[in-house]
């Protein structure tokens, strides 16, 4: 798979730990920043990560700020996006198996580096699975197209 990664200036070094990893679990790493040293907007990384996956350049991301919380309320503003955030690997596992979440949300602040590859490698191995969670994952899509519709 193609796997986006960004973070914000807190998210930075874990960012830069967990692209070797994700790279030897045989995907490749599409990396959105930000840079060492840079101070960035995480909303800006986040939509444009969101971006690159709801429009098919990349398969799934993760993004990376202090506490996980801001990446996935800026990333769950592009339509179609599912960002879940995830404080441990039966989450992340979930997020992708019940919720079809095409990205995963860590804190760098509250996540260590080893713990940060365990749910990374749980969201990236689980797989969507339909049956009693299609309705639930329909019913985001239509309740995220009537707000759009009302938005208009």
């Amino acid at each position: 798979m193609k796997i986006a990664i960004g973070c914000d200036e807190a998210g930075y070094d874990l960012k830069e730990a967990l692209k070797p990893h994700i790279e030897a679990m045989g995907h490749s790493v599409a990396d959105f920043g930000s840079g060492p040293g840079e101070t960035v907007l995480y909303p800006d990384i986040a939509v444009a990560v969101a971006r690159s996956v709801s429009g098919g350049d990349n398969d799934r991301a993760v993004l990376i700020c202090g506490t996980g919380i801001g990446m996935s309320i800026s990333a769950n503003k592009v339509r179609g996006i599912r960002a879940a955030q995830a404080h441990d690997t039966y989450s992340a596992e979930r997020a992708q198996k019940s919720n079809d979440a095409q990205i995963v949300c860590i804190g760098a602040r509250v996540i260590g580096p080893e713990l940060a590859k365990a749910i990374v490698g749980a969201f990236l191995e689980a797989a969507f699975e339909p049956g009693r969670s299609t309705p639930k994952v329909e019913r985001i899509m239509d309740y995220e197209a009537a707000e759009t519709k009302a938005g208009a």
